[in-house]
């Protein structure tokens, strides 16, 4: 008669040895990455809004500062260029203008991470609602990459931006200061025109 330890023994590594044949097709029934939703109309609608919200931002500081004289256009070089072509607007695809957006949005914030330190040190008073803005561009950047990961739309590596020397008088730090608020507010009214575009293009 056997012994109930060698019983024991046995069925135990038979049921083991039934699991291990069992476990490439319990792992196969399993999906490897759970595949995320793409971005609905409402969240093309906040990125819009977010955008939109950031320019009327931008317009409130360019109209504080009351700047009159002509603006040099050439203080930055590293700049996010902008197209204003409605052809390409019409043929944006979701991953590279999102990819595309977040690096340009990035860029600016390191531009305007810049401008603050600098009318910071001027006392300013457009420090207070430049660093509001500054808020609000990292909100928008944070709701760009979440979209980003859903579509799993890479991230384009920023190059560190090509910045003047600090400015040394007053009159020169506004120059830049108008510079970049205006080139700015080009850029958001072209990335609201170009979250819609994506939109009609979802509900094509």
């Amino acid at each position: 008669m056997l012994e109930p330890t060698v019983l024991l023994d046995s069925s135990s590594s038979l049921l083991f040895s039934v699991l291990l044949a069992q476990l490439p097709v319990l792992t196969s029934a399993l999906p490897a990455h759970p595949r995320r939703p793409p971005p609905t109309h409402a969240d093309l609608d906040k990125l819009t809004n977010q955008t939109r919200h950031l320019q009327k931002l931008t317009h409130d500081l360019i109209v504080d500062q009351e700047f009159d004289s002509v603006i040099d256009h050439h203080r930055f070089k590293s700049l996010p260029a902008i197209s204003g072509r409605a052809n390409d607007l019409s043929s944006l695809e979701l991953k590279p203008t999102l990819s595309q957006l977040h690096a340009d949005l990035k860029s600016f914030e390191h531009h305007f991470e810049w401008l603050n330190k600098v009318t910071r040190k001027h006392h300013h008073s457009s420090a207070p609602k430049l660093g509001e803005m500054i808020s609000h561009i990292k909100s928008l950047i944070t709701s760009l990459h979440r979209q980003m990961m859903r579509v799993e739309a890479p991230r384009i590596p920023v190059p560190s931006p090509s910045l003047p020397p600090p400015p040394s008088f007053h009159w020169e730090m506004d120059q830049s200061s108008q510079e970049l608020l205006q080139r700015f507010r080009l850029y958001c009214d072209w990335a609201a025109r170009a979250f819609l575009s994506l939109k009609s293009k979802m509900q094509a």
